[in-house]
């Protein structure tokens, strides 16, 4: 995956709170509708159920957790240094932060395009542990994103932490992929989908498992319009996505299915009763189904019997 060296890049998107010290946005009580990409609950610190694809529409807490400090919203934040740092894609090319900003701004330019009334929203950059209104987490929770703030969260380490906990083979485009994934719950969020699914629903058919494999699909489409997302320029932020980089995102996806965590992270044996994101098969047949279609209407995970 490359970048057009010459693009500029709107580190506008990001809301960097890594030098605060942890901390995020406190505030009301709202449960999660999105989901991470499947670290299950051993990993999860203190969040209601941000990687189980709840409704947004519980009772969850996203009061305060002593250790986990929370700020004002916007309050000590600080990009300065992400600004200084990520101007071009030559720095994209060369800085995986600065990557990160460049993927962000590609895909929330494409669902611009895509969905009337798309509303922006910002990734946020923690380090260690935030506190946000869906609850607080740590970085070992993964990316996620929370509809009661309508923010995406990751601590940018998950990256490394794909290949050296997970053994997957990762790289740039896989990195895209985990940021693509959220904002499909964004999209999710702003179409009313994630109001159908219950709170804590689980199994292999579960409305959790639809929500999170259509993330995926979203994410497939996306990556197949990446190349030809214009920016104000009128020329692609991203001028190439290979074989390669689909081959890695595949490898990716089958290692963040429920049954490869159960049975390779968790405790050897396959529960699909409590299968929250569906299995590796499911999550590359999706990301496939996107990327081969580059359709969004090719993602309706609710209106098949046959998730694969």
């Amino acid at each position: 995956m490359r970048f057009n060296e010459g693009a500029d890049l709107d580190t506008s998107d990001v809301t960097d709170i890594r030098g605060s010290g942890g901390g995020g946005f406190g505030g009301r009580g709202i449960a999660v509708g999105g989901g991470g990409l499947g670290l299950i609950g051993v990993i999860v610190v203190i969040l209601i159920n941000v990687l189980g694809g709840g409704s947004g529409t519980g009772t969850g807490s996203g009061a305060a957790v002593p250790g986990f400090p929370a700020i004002d919203q916007g309050g000590s934040a600080d990009n300065s240094e992400l600004e200084q740092d990520c101007k071009t894609g030559a720095d994209a090319n060369r800085d995986v932060q600065c990557a990160a900003v460049a993927e962000i701004n590609s895909i929330q330019d494409f669902w611009e395009q895509q969905v009337p009334g798309y509303q922006r929203v910002d990734t946020v950059f923690f380090s260690g542990q935030v506190q946000t209104q869906c609850g607080a987490a740590s970085s070992g929770s993964g990316p996620f994103y929370c509809p009661a703030d309508k923010l995406v969260y990751i601590d940018i380490t998950f990256f490394d932490d794909l290949k050296t906990q997970f053994g997957a083979e990762g790289g740039t485009f896989v990195d895209a992929y985990v940021l693509a994934h959220e904002y499909g719950h964004h999209v999710q969020d702003l179409l009313g989908t994630n109001a159908q699914v219950q709170p804590g629903d689980t199994g292999p058919t579960s409305g959790s498992v639809r929500l999170e494999l259509q993330a995926d699909c979203f994410a497939g489409v996306w990556a197949n319009h990446a190349t030809t997302v214009p920016t104000e320029t009128g020329q692609p932020l991203i001028t190439e996505v290979t074989q390669d980089d689909v081959n890695r995102a595949l490898d990716a996806a089958s290692r963040i299915g429920d049954d490869f965590i159960q049975r390779n992270l968790g405790g050897g044996r396959v529960d699909q009763n409590s299968f929250t994101h569906g299995t590796s098969a499911q999550r590359q047949k999706w990301f496939s189904t996107g990327y081969q279609s580059g359709d969004p209407n090719q993602c309706d995970t609710f209106g098949t019997d046959n998730l694969g």
